[in-house]
């Protein structure tokens, strides 16, 4: 049930950020769009982690595909607990340091560093403190928990400490 929920959540704002970017910048599928850090719109991702918790924000929805392009960023270093996606999902290390997981595998990657998880592998990560992350979608954007979102257990962990 809590998976369904927070798969809700993120689907809800997803779609509350493409009809805010619609209807501020009237985006089209083959139009040109930027937008600057400081005036991202931020959403929190566990509610039940307060200031701790992740945060979203989704840069484009495209129309047709729905394609999307978002940031994470997380102010405290932690376990993103083992989940999946519906579509395949690339990552690119803007700040501070990640270690990504999936079958058996790990990849600790740095600013600049850049991995590809196809649609519905399981994984998990897990980030440094004030970390940001670049992700897309070649489809909608949803997250699949297999065991549930992070918890405040979550919090401080680092990959070595599993």
């Amino acid at each position: 049930m809590r998976r369904i929920v927070v798969t809700l959540l993120i689907g809800l704002l997803a779609g509350a950020a493409l009809v805010a970017q619609q209807s501020s910048t009237k985006v089209k599928p083959h139009q040109a769009m930027g937008a600057r850090y400081e005036d991202l719109q931020w959403q929190t991702i566990v509610p039940e982690l307060g200031a701790d918790s992740p945060q979203i924000s989704i840069l484009r929805v495209d129309p047709m595909t729905r394609a999307t392009q978002l940031l994470i960023r997380v102010p405290k270093q932690m376990h993103v607990p083992m989940h999946w996606h519906g579509a395949n999902e690339t990552h690119t290390v803007i700040r501070g340091n990640w270690t990504f997981e999936h079958e058996g595998t790990r990849e600790q990657l740095g600013p600049g560093g850049f991995n590809y998880i196809p649609a519905k592998m399981r994984h998990q990560a897990w980030a440094s403190d004030d970390a940001l992350v670049f992700i897309t979608v070649d489809s909608a954007w949803d997250v699949n928990w297999v065991s549930g979102p992070p918890t405040k257990a979550d919090l401080g962990k680092t990959a070595d400490a599993r």
